[in-house]
């Protein structure tokens, strides 16, 4: 068996510490997300593992050496989705765990030896804007629809085995010489093809399957970040006003044409944007 762990993107949504480090190397819990994933594939007897980055590329660096991985960069990381990151790795797949850096399982989700291939779900109560699953009895996907109610959803890691990956490699391919393919996710091609290619859901409880989207998710799920979310910029922030970082949340950033952060945050009942042009700080009603 080998692993794909993707870690190329940006984690935009988890402003300001996006920033200034990769999502998946940030420390939860008294662990880098990314490494806690590698022993975990490693205890499973998967010890073939390549690294897909592109975001801050250097920092990824060291994993090589603490864990004999392979790196492989994806220089299209900025302009296209996860689409980018498999077709590099296309070739490479066959009886394959498929993972992102950013994941934190409470159990080793990788002891199994599993015989079909499947996407990680969890259960959703009431609206979502995730990939929402309809499985028949036997838990194969017949349908998977962007956004639903109270169902069952695309969340964690997911496994490709040999017969699968080799009709997934075929229209894969093919797909990407399209701009709408390259723009959106490898599991939006599974979607187009889902008769295809068959996969099950594997179902998994509460707290399992971990993933921090905000800074606020993860301070729920690490109670650390609250007092110290180990940001720079934030703390440079709480010296401008006169703060703690527990008395700041909703981070949020702002979509604009330059290249510089940009971001807002709510202290107490006022909201405030950060402008990293000059790292300055003003109340604001957006």
């Amino acid at each position: 068996m080998n692993a794909i762990i993707l870690a190329a993107g940006t984690a935009s949504r988890f402003v300001p510490l996006s920033e200034e480090i990769p999502k998946g190397l940030l420390e939860v819990r008294g662990e880098i997300l990314i490494e806690r994933q590698i022993k975990q594939l490693k205890k499973a007897d998967v010890g073939d593992i390549t690294i897909v980055i592109g975001y801050k590329a250097e920092m990824f660096q060291y994993l090589c050496e603490k864990y004999d991985v392979r790196l492989l960069y994806n220089e299209d990381y900025l302009v296209y989705n996860n689409t980018s990151s498999m077709i590099r790795v296309i070739d490479m797949l066959g009886d394959t765990f498929i993972c992102c850096s950013d994941h934190y399982f409470t159990e080793n989700v990788f002891l199994d030896k599993p015989m079909d291939s499947y996407y990680a779900a969890l259960y959703v109560s009431g609206n979502s804007d995730e990939y929402c699953l309809r499985l028949d009895d036997e838990e194969w996907i017949k349908e998977v629809h962007v956004g639903g109610a109270d169902a069952w959803y695309m969340a964690g890691h997911v496994y490709f085995n040999e017969a699968f990956s080799e009709r997934f490699r075929s229209i894969f391919v093919k797909a990407y010489h399209q701009e709408e393919t390259r723009l959106g996710y490898w599991e939006d091609v599974y979607r187009k093809h889902i008769d295809s290619l068959p996969m099950k859901a594997r179902k998994y409880g509460n707290g399992i399957i971990n993933e921090f989207d905000s800074i606020d998710e993860l301070r729920r799920f690490d109670s650390s970040y609250i007092i110290n979310t180990h940001s720079l910029i934030l703390k440079d922030v709480c010296q401008k006003l006169n703060c703690s970082e527990k008395d700041l949340n909703s981070f949020k950033r702002i979509k604009h044409q330059d290249k510089h952060l940009l971001f807002t945050f709510h202290k107490e009942d006022k909201q405030y944007l950060y402008d990293g042009r000059d790292a300055s700080v003003k109340e604001c009603n957006l």
